[in-house]
């Protein structure tokens, strides 16, 4: 229940599980460079692909997606503890489980439907799809992909003044800009106008959380872009994130290992050791002990951090020095957009369904 940072599980109908990653800021997914969707990359554009993107689900594809933005919001829904509910609870569950996914009786459709059968999204379906069809979840997709693309787009920071030659950043923030360019070799990695690469890069990011793994498994390790591609030069490299807003999307890391952004500057590059107290992990009651008690993977995650360091191989990245935290933590700040984290249109104050937005 709730929206952001304020959304809190139901005490009445808690998830059985957490979710294995953090989730990924949305801003500027609207811009043609992004060509890779979540942290393992299993969402991309591929021309060889069906219908241009490459999933999970290979063959299976749908078509009539306008591009990876609207492709990623495929899988949010499929997922037991984010939206389809656990097996057994709904139909879409129940087809979830079943493997029925693409298709006349699959869950993308009983999904469509749903939304279909409410007069006044059918409405707002006809009006943008006049073509006299039944509204499809690609459609749909295809709606909240505009909508994400318009809301959270955000180049209207401090560094977007200077960049444009408007207003010059000065003191710290410059400073930070320095490091962050030029000796701390940030911008190796963090490049371009959205200070991402786009690329998968293994830091040895301490695993704390579930981690990602099959059904079958019983392990809290996650190793990233090696679940997609199946090579074991890729075990523990994640997407390199952009950084606008960075200074508002805690906690940090693709596993929110960090409350506060300046010690996970401190450690971002093996500069230093991890501390448990900075994880913040909710207590799950009725959770799997094994998997999901906070204070057993809060524990595990000091011992299971230098392993996978060490596996990582942290790819050369140069150590932060104590002296530029606070230069860069300026710059980070200068990289943030007042519009875009407000929203341009807002959470609206009743929808369609009738249902309570942030339910």
């Amino acid at each position: 229940m709730g929206v952001g940072p304020a959304r809190r599980a139901d005490p009445a109908n808690p998830p059985e599980r957490l979710i294995p990653r953090n989730a990924q800021a949305l801003f500027n997914l609207g811009a043609h460079e992004f060509r890779v969707m979540f942290h393992d990359g299993r969402v991309e554009e591929d021309a060889a692909a069906p219908h241009g993107i490459r999933t999970p689900l290979a063959e299976d594809m749908a078509k009539g997606f306008d591009g990876v933005l609207s492709a990623q919001t495929m899988f949010p829904v499929l997922s037991p503890d984010e939206m389809a509910g656990q097996y057994g609870e709904n139909d879409i569950s129940r087809a979830v489980r079943m493997g029925l996914i693409a298709g006349q009786d699959g869950a993308w459709a009983l999904l469509a439907a749903r939304v279909a059968a409410i007069p006044a999204y059918a409405a707002l379906g006809a009006q943008v799809y006049p073509d006299a069809r039944p509204l499809g979840f690609a459609d749909i997709a295809n709606a909240i992909a505009a909508f994400i693309a318009q809301e959270w787009r955000s180049d209207d920071s401090a560094f977007d003044a200077h960049s444009r030659g408007q207003a010059p950043l000065q003191g710290a923030a410059a400073q930070g800009m320095a490091l962050f360019y030029g000796e701390a070799g940030c911008a190796a990695c963090h490049a371009g106008p959205f200070q991402t690469d786009h690329g998968f890069h293994a830091m040895g990011m301490t695993q704390i959380g579930p981690g990602k793994a099959l059904a079958f498994e019983r392990h809290s390790r996650d190793t990233g872009r090696m679940l997609v591609t199946g090579r074991a030069a890729d075990a523990y490299r994640f997407r390199t994130p952009s950084l606008r807003n960075v200074a508002h999307t805690g906690p940090w890391g693709h596993d929110g290992a960090y409350r506060a952004l300046p010690a996970f500057l401190a450690g971002h590059a093996g500069g230093a050791p991890y501390d448990p107290g900075q994880a913040a992990l909710p207590a799950l009651e009725g959770g799997d002990p094994a998997r999901d008690d906070p204070d057993a993977r809060v524990a595990a995650a000091a011992t299971a951090a230098a392993a996978i360091a060490a596996a990582a191989g942290a790819e050369g990245a140069v150590p932060p020095r104590a002296e530029w935290i606070a230069p860069l933590i300026a710059f980070l700040g200068a990289l943030s957009d007042p519009a875009a984290l407000s929203g341009r249109m807002g959470a609206p104050d009743a929808v369609p369904s009738g249902l309570p937005p942030g339910l």
